[in-house]
């Protein structure tokens, strides 16, 4: 796996007012999912494509692994990084299988055995049958398969690193929600580390290990996606992340946040009440709630061991204080 970590990057555009990404210092920790958002022109496609040396900054340092990729040869760091774009850019005159295999043949060092198993595995990884979609073309194939040859493609050197640019921004809504919940399944199971552009905060929020919120090209806050619905840096994060969203608050903030009652003790008629993970969402916890008619749910950790109870009021009270802060932000700014 990778690290990758930006020191006082900096790119500056010819003629430009200001600097596209203005002395951007962040770090991504290895394995992790590192959603990059902002407005449009806030510097998150300049800040991606600087990594892969597709754009030059103009200071600064991006370190990998512990080495300045400004010191390496930018054809040699591009065959070791993923690169999934929204257009896809699949070859039409090849079929699948070579349009996956022509990364690992450009990189070299692979034999056609195994380059023919690890076709196939890919295939399966991304949930195209080998046996149906290797040898077919990609006028053959939907949107959203082509996506997910895609992905394959960028996969086929095993990179530690993957760079995603809006990779599902043209896709329908049920095919974009299919690759998100594909690319959720491959994560558990491959462990890359991921830097992905999206200008969809559900997205970003669905995604996310760390969320980098951009404007005019610093960042406002690097945080997890509970860290911006609660502790929004300024005005600006909070309205872009929805921390007045009920809906996005019930989503996304875990129950551990809302306990009723932080002492094991059971009020009466709570001693066989539904358990709960601490980690749940806020949503979850109240569907099972109203599902169940239980009065509370026992929050449980994995050893068993019971830290509260979650109850529809407990929820009802996060949601409030939560959206209490915003306003509080939103006050302050006037």
């Amino acid at each position: 796996m990778s690290k990758i970590a930006f020191r006082d990057i900096t790119k500056r555009f010819p003629g430009a007012r200001r600097p596209a990404v203005d002395s951007v210092t962040f770090a991504v920790p290895e394995g992790s999912t590192c959603m990059l958002v902002g407005t449009s022109g806030a510097g998150k496609t300049t800040l991606l494509r600087m990594v892969n040396r597709l754009i030059e900054p103009t200071s600064g340092e991006i370190i990998i692994d512990g080495k300045n990729v400004l010191t390496e040869n930018p054809i040699e760091l591009r065959r070791r990084i993923g690169y999934v774009i929204q257009q896809i850019g699949l070859f039409p005159h090849m079929n699948v299988a070579e349009n996956i295999r022509v990364t690992a043949e450009v990189a070299g060092g692979w034999t056609q055995r195994r380059l023919d198993v690890r076709v196939d595995e890919l295939l399966e990884l991304v949930g195209l049958p080998p046996v149906e979609y290797r040898r077919r073309f990609p006028r053959e194939l939907s949107g959203g398969q082509q996506q997910r040859v895609g992905l394959a493609r960028a996969l086929a050197t095993d990179p530690a690193l993957l760079l995603m640019d809006e990779p599902f921004g043209a896709l329908d809504d049920i095919t974009r929600t299919r690759m998100q919940d594909e690319l959720l399944q491959i994560q558990r199971n491959v462990r890359k580390t991921i830097l992905f552009v999206t200008h969809d905060m559900d997205e970003a929020f669905k995604l996310g290990d760390l969320i980098a919120v951009l404007d005019e090209g610093k960042v406002a806050q690097l945080g997890s996606p509970v860290d911006l619905l609660t502790n929004p840096a300024n005005e600006f994060v909070a309205r872009l992340a929805g921390a007045d969203n009920v809906m996005r608050q019930l989503e996304f903030l875990p129950v551990s946040g809302a306990l009723d009652r932080e002492q094991t003790v059971p009020f009466p008629g709570w001693e066989n009440v539904p358990e709960c993970a601490p980690n749940a969402s806020l949503l979850t916890a109240m569907l099972k709630l109203l599902e169940t008619n239980a009065p509370a749910l026992s929050v449980q950790t994995g050893n068993d061991s019971r830290v509260g109870y979650i109850t529809l009021a407990s929820i009802t009270s996060g949601i409030t204080k939560t959206r209490n802060k915003e306003r509080q932000l939103a006050s302050e700014r006037a």
